[in-house]
Parts: C-alpha cells; structure tokens; sequence
C-alpha cells in the first residue's frame, strides 16, 4: 500500500512534467491525490489538502466529463498554478513534519541507549566495590 507521503510525492513529480499546468493537475489527481484520506495526514495540512480536494472535484461535470475534468477546465491559468503550489507546499510540510518526528524519535532511542549504557558502566564499576566489601 502507498503511504499518503508517496502519493504526494508522486503527485508533486507529476506537477513538474513539461505538459500543461491543467493537464498535470488531473493526473496528479486521478493517479496519486485521490488515493490520499485527508485523515492519513498530519493536522497541519489537512484543511489545506481538503481545499484542494474540493477545488479539483467541485464543479458539476458536463456530459461526458468527470467532476475533475470539468473543475480543472474551469480554473484560470493562475488558479492552476496556485493550486499546483499548494501540493507542493502541503508535500513540503509533510515532509518536515515527518523529518522532525524521525529526528525526535531517533533522539529518544539515543537518550534511552545512553541511559542504558550509564547504568551498566555503573553495575561493572560497583563490583570491585562489592568484591573487596566481602573479602
């Protein structure tokens, strides 16, 4: 299964082809974006995920055409555009946010692992302690 993170990459690699602004836009949607539940992201972009959601699936389609077809063809130029670099930006958030939660748990297995190697360099240097206290 493909995380959230990897369809966002995904999508954000389809926004950089050399086709179309709209045309990139549906395939970042119908192949990578709609795959992703907004609830598979980190709260801080989920609002932001879902208004792109709806901006790429909210216009009543015509005859012979999907919902995202007919959203995409409605937009400007530069609403394409700004919708392109909200995917991007919302991959960017994620990407730091999952960074820093990598960081923070790497940073609590060392913290942990050094605790565990203090007390076990104190259990050794306690033994001659308690050899000599016996004899």
């Amino acid at each position: 299964m493909i995380s959230a993170w990897e369809n966002l990459h995904f999508a954000t690699l389809e926004l950089v082809r050399s086709t179309p602004i709209k045309q990139r836009l549906v395939t970042a949607y119908r192949r990578h974006l709609i795959a992703i539940s907004a609830e598979q992201l980190p709260g801080e972009v989920r609002e932001s995920f879902r208004q792109i959601m709806d901006s790429l699936s909210g216009v009543h389609p015509l005859k012979g055409e999907d919902a995202v077809t007919a959203s995409v063809r409605k937009m400007s130029i530069q609403e394409a555009d700004d919708c392109a670099g909200l995917i991007v930006e919302i991959f960017g958030i994620t990407c730091r946010l999952l960074l820093n939660a990598a960081r923070a748990s790497a940073e609590v297995v060392q913290l942990h692992t050094a605790e565990r190697e203090a007390e076990e360099t104190l259990e050794a240097d306690d033994i001659p302690a308690l050899i000599a206290s016996t004899s």
